[in-house]
């Protein structure tokens, strides 16, 4: 797939509106090149409008934006051809400059089931847009899978979100219906720019496919309004053949990879050349900036004279009742009628003079004034007592009235249910400068509670379904009663907001894929890796175990391992986790989890277990020993995978070949390294049944920490993770990305 770069070319040309006069003549100055598009550039292309910055040609677009203008033939027999835009392989259907979007067309993905040969042929197409400054728009679009018995899912560089499409004959497939029968969708994360298509080809779904002939399963990333589901599309190939296979997609775009300040610097390369145009930095990871016309202006901002006046008075009779609308540049003004006069932005009759003239003016003055404030003070009323139901109503949802006296019955003082109020002082009105982390899930904001001084991350969760509502204050009474040492402490949480809002212990010196990823090679010791490996299977042993209910974490990951201040490890996110799980299978028709980590049993079947955590603390632990990440996408197919690497590494007996350097050259490490392999091994097993319980994990750890020659997070260890971390506090107020930090509750890659 082709990848694009771009800069760009324009000069910014100032006007300045004092007098009528010097309206007319800068008006007139820009008005030839107000067309959208650079003069003597196509205008379109077939039936879409290129507006500038895309055009046609290189001399008609800024680098980046350029357009090819291809000629096809029409339908058979008719002998008409037509023109249709590309941009690199993608057909353009349309461009938005006012929302910075365009509307392009990708490949379905599909795995379909050939009668003749008895064999499933799987086509999973991809999307590249890394260094172009396009990215596909999370609030335009879905990922979309049709099909009976279709498990697919889409794959970049942070995510693996899919879902399941299943066909039950009892429920009979819906027009406009795709809601998990005959089809099924999921959200498209933030950011995202390069994306792959998998199907579980594993699945049983062939069976059903060749008694109830529904042959084929489809996979595409497409554009959320566009999708019209039919029942023919699971029976037929009708999906896949409409529009040749492919489908719309929005994608958002940048100018350049700077931001307005640094832009600015540049004059000739400044993109935002029109009068009455601002620019606009952008909101998410992608870096960059884009234009617009300002208020009440309209056009495109990326030409000279592309931002035009709006006549707000042209067939807008309401907009002066009392007045005559006069349009000025950017706005509008409402004069009186001849014959009336202005009190206090109304007009009224000029009334004759009398004996008393100023009286009746201070008396319509004084009245007026009252009435405004009567119907003020009635308005602020209503809506505090609208806000104050509305919160009721919220804190009666998520199950507070059962928390509040179960808190009460059961004395846990530790756990508190907090106000929004108390919330936002906490975190200066969740202020952006108090971000310590984002996912898909929620963003996470560290604040000061207000009297006690004591610090603490605010997670505010994203979405919630309508089962966890219901339980919602139940799970937060079982997770209140978790005490463990090596697990963080959930302090609180807030009911009165429609997604509740949750309140952990801060954690300041961050998480161990920081630790082992981001040290720059530094030594840490593997006394210190072996003494995180074991706090960490203790807390997870002790929610397998211990916890009552039982827990589930769902997501074990070396970004869910945080750090305290006394160096210690602690256990954090809940967010997928299952409370009250029994030793049966957990099953899920949405799968979700983070790449390399999850295991290989639940993505076939859909169903999670403990042995599932296991499996994903066998890579943390090969993440301690050899340094590495858990999937590396730009390595050999055969060697993108940590586990996969290190199992094969195991079978020819060459382990060495991929540790850390700074613990191959420790002296004394080798028995302890090799029993640390095995361990990974024995977690690392394709079938849950044959890996060992965390307890197990737990046990073998610590016995392997009693049996080193010096103890652990000793001088020598304490010294080598002091100088990755620093001072306990040096990372409190650092703002991270969670695919490096996972601060307190906050999951990434979700």
């Amino acid at each position: 797939m082709t990848k694009f770069e771009y800069d760009h070319r324009l000069v910014l040309l100032p006007c300045h509106l004092l007098l009528c006069l010097s309206v007319i003549c800068s008006c007139s100055a820009e008005a030839p090149a107000a067309a959208g598009h650079r003069p003597g550039c196509p205008a379109k292309c077939g039936d879409v409008d290129i507006p500038f910055p895309f055009g046609i040609g290189e001399q008609c677009a800024l680098d980046g934006f350029q357009l090819g203008c291809n000629r096809s033939i029409g339908s058979r027999g008719t002998g008409s051809t037509s023109s249709k835009p590309f941009w690199g392989d993608f057909e353009v259907m349309s461009i938005s400059v006012p929302d910075g979007k365009v509307r392009v067309k990708t490949l379905i993905s599909s795995l379909c089931y050939d009668p003749a040969t008895n064999l499933t042929t799987p086509f999973e197409a991809s999307s590249d847009f890394t260094n172009s400054g396009f990215w596909i728009s999370d609030a335009d679009n879905k990922i979309v899978v049709i099909g009976c018995y279709t498990l697919a899912y889409m794959m970049s560089s942070s995510y693996v979100i899919g879902c399941l499409s299943r066909c039950d004959d009892a429920l009979p497939l819906q027009n406009g219906s795709c809601s998990g029968n005959g089809c099924c969708q999921a959200d498209v994360p933030k950011d995202i720019t390069y994306y792959e298509s998998y199907f579980n080809e594993r699945y049983n779904g062939s069976v059903t496919w060749r008694q109830q002939d529904r042959r084929c399963g489809y996979m595409a990333v497409m554009e959320k309004a566009a999708l019209d589901f039919r029942p023919s599309f699971v029976t037929s190939t009708v999906f896949n053949d409409t529009n040749n296979g492919k489908v719309p997609v929005i994608l958002n775009w940048l100018i350049a990879q700077v931001s307005c300040r640094v832009a600015r610097q540049n004059m000739s390369t400044y993109a935002c050349v029109s009068s009455n145009s601002q620019c606009l930095d952008s909101t998410g990871k992608q870096p960059g900036y884009r234009c617009r016309c300002r208020n009440g202006y309209e056009g495109n901002p990326y030409i000279t004279g592309g931002c035009q006046d709006i006549d707000d008075c042209l067939g807008n009779s309401n907009l002066c009742p009392f007045g005559v609308c006069v349009n000025t540049p950017g706005g509008y003004n409402c004069p009186c009628h001849p014959g009336n006069s202005t009190i206090n932005g109304v007009c009224v009759p000029i009334q004759k003079p009398s004996r008393f003239p100023a009286l009746p003016v201070v008396g319509a003055s004084v009245g007026l004034v009252i009435i405004v404030i009567a119907i003020a003070c009635a308005c602020l009323i209503r809506e505090r007592k609208k806000s104050q139901k509305m919160k009721e109503n919220y804190f009666r949802q998520h199950g507070g009235l059962l928390l509040f006296e179960e808190m009460k019955s059961k004395q846990a003082n530790s756990f508190k249910i907090f106000t929004k109020e108390e919330l936002q002082k906490a975190t200066d009105m969740f202020s952006a400068q108090r971000i310590v982390g984002r996912g898909g899930n929620g963003t996470v904001y560290r604040g000061l509670l207000e009297g006690n001084d004591l610090e603490v991350a605010v997670k505010r969760c994203m979405t919630i379904d309508e089962k966890q509502k219901a339980e919602f204050g139940k799970e937060m009474l079982i997770l209140s009663q978790i005490n463990h040492r090596n697990i963080v402490k959930l302090l609180g949480c807030c009911l009165e907001v429609e997604v509740p809002m949750l309140v952990y212990e801060f954690i300041p010196n961050g998480t161990l894929f920081q630790l082992i990823h981001g040290s720059h090679g530094q030594r840490l010791s593997l006394a210190a890796r072996l003494e995180i490996a074991h706090e960490s299977a203790d807390a997870l042993a002790y929610l397998h175990s211990c916890a009552s209910p039982p827990i589930l974490h769902g997501d074990v990951k070396s970004s869910n391992i945080l750090i305290d201040a006394d160096r210690k490890a602690k256990v954090s996110d809940f967010g997928t986790s299952i409370l009250g799980a029994t030793d049966e299978s957990q099953f899920a028709t949405f799968m979700q989890g983070t790449c390399g980590y999850l295991d290989p049993e639940y993505v076939q079947t859909c169903r999670m277990t403990y042995k599932s955590d296991v499996y994903s603390f066998g890579v943390v632990l090969l993440e301690l020993l050899t340094r590495k990440k858990p999937v590396n996408l730009f390595a050999a197919e055969h060697e993108k995978s940590l586990s996969v690497v290190f199992l094969s590494a195991m079978k020819e007996n060459k382990v060495a070949e991929i540790l850390d350097e700074h613990i191959k050259d420790e002296e004394d490490n080798a028995r302890f390294i090799q029993e640390i392999a095995e361990l990974a091994k024995q977690c690392l097993e394709m079938y849950g049944e044959n890996r060992p319980s965390m307890r197990e994990v737990a046990e073998k750890l610590g016995g392997l920490r009693k049996g080193m020659h010096h103890h652990p997070w000793g001088k020598e260890a304490q010294e080598d993770t002091e100088s990755l971390l620093g001072e306990p506090s040096s990372m409190a107020s650092s703002t991270v990305s969670t695919e490096k930090i996972g601060i307190t509750g906050l999951q990434s890659g979700r």
